[in-house]
């Protein structure tokens, strides 16, 4: 059985994070998901930012 370690997290975030993104340009919030794709694509050098958005991006969903 194969170890989950931190680059198993971080690939796990950064698919997250893109799901996110496409969920936003299907509700046509397409400032958000480019936001969010540049996000996952900052995951890759900064583990943890495309979670961080993501979770900030919902929460000023929520505000609105």
């Amino acid at each position: 059985m194969a170890a989950f370690n931190t680059r198993s997290a971080n690939k796990i975030s950064i698919v997250s994070t893109v799901i996110d993104a496409a969920m936003a340009f299907a509700r046509g919030r397409r400032k958000q998901g480019v936001l969010l794709l540049g996000a996952a694509a900052l995951s890759t050098r900064i583990p943890g930012i495309g979670t961080a958005v993501s979770i900030l991006s919902r929460i000023v969903q929520r505000l609105r």
